[in-house]
């Protein structure tokens, strides 16, 4: 494998940084290559698929630990630990306190734009890194990493933590035993400036769309979308405070009306008293 300068000193950089040298270092290469690195090439030359299989191990490693270290949480609040853990804020916090911004190996068509896709190229390139751990050195090798670095935040505070649209629909729609599910329906933009358009599905029905910079703020926009509608056509996710919020309205009005009658009772009280007075006086 042909390396150029900069490919060879990232390379080494991020495994100094990972502590682990690769015995594949091209499946190393792919995931800390950003797609604007790669176009005209195939997908794997960089991080995009090694980081859909990524986020299934780093999903399973979350939930495994969160399962056996929370005996008391019920599968919501072990649910609201995972989304808050592996959520792209999360993962790109992570990955740029280990210093992953520097090893992210960049195309030409990036030059000048100040990396406008770095946010989301941190969390993808650590879900890709995991997948390359795994693939090199197997589970272990992941796990290790995972714990080390992403599991030390984890928090019996993150189950009380509000719901993301994503576990707070779930949630919701598992009450009738429904899962839901998401599926990428349309990408638009080069590789390197993404716009992705996802579709949550209740079984084969399709619900809302939702459209972000990445296929997770797609997802979490069609659950969020989803949501609302709930809310508006059957009362759920949020019917509870509008249903509070009705009321009290109701009970001011209601409070303005008698108020207005009492004021009109008064005033015809006042002119009756007027007018037995006059009466009184012609007398």
């Amino acid at each position: 494998m042909t390396l150029s300068e900069e490919q060879r000193s990232k390379l080494d950089r991020a495994q100094e940084i990972l502590g682990y040298a690769f015995q594949d270092e091209g499946v190393l290469l792919s995931a800390i290559t950003h797609p604007s690195a790669t176009e005209g090439k195939s997908v794997k030359f960089s991080y995009e698929r090694l980081e859909f299989l990524g986020d299934s191990i780093l999903g399973a490693i979350v939930a495994s630990t969160a399962f056996h270290r929370f005996h008391e949480l019920d599968e919501g609040g072990l649910t609201r630990i995972k989304v808050a853990l592996v959520s792209g804020a999360s993962l790109a916090d992570v990955a740029a306190g280990l210093g992953f911004a520097d090893v992210i190996v960049f195309g030409s068509s990036e030059t000048g734009t100040g990396k406008r896709g770095l946010h989301s190229a941190l969390e993808n390139v650590y879900e890709a890194v995991v997948a390359a751990l795994f693939l090199d050195g197997g589970l272990p090798a992941a796990v290790d990493f995972v714990e080390r670095t992403l599991v030390p935040r984890m928090s019996l505070d993150m189950a009380s933590e509000p719901e993301n649209p994503k576990s707070a629909l779930q949630e919701k729609l598992q009450e009738d035993g429904i899962t839901p599910t998401y599926k990428l329906v349309e990408t638009q933009g080069p590789p390197h400036d993404r716009t992705f358009v996802a579709q949550v599905y209740a079984g084969d029905q399709g619900l809302a769309r939702g459209v972000g910079r990445t296929k997770k703020e797609a997802e979490s926009q069609a659950a969020k979308t989803t949501l609302a509608r709930l809310c508006e056509f059957f009362g759920l996710g949020g019917g509870e405070e509008k249903a509070a919020e009705k009321a009290a309205k109701a009970e001011e009005k209601a409070a303005e009306k008698a108020a207005a009658k009492a004021a009109k009772a008064e005033e015809r009280a006042r002119k009756k008293s007027e007018r037995e007075a006059a009466k009184k006086k012609q007398d």
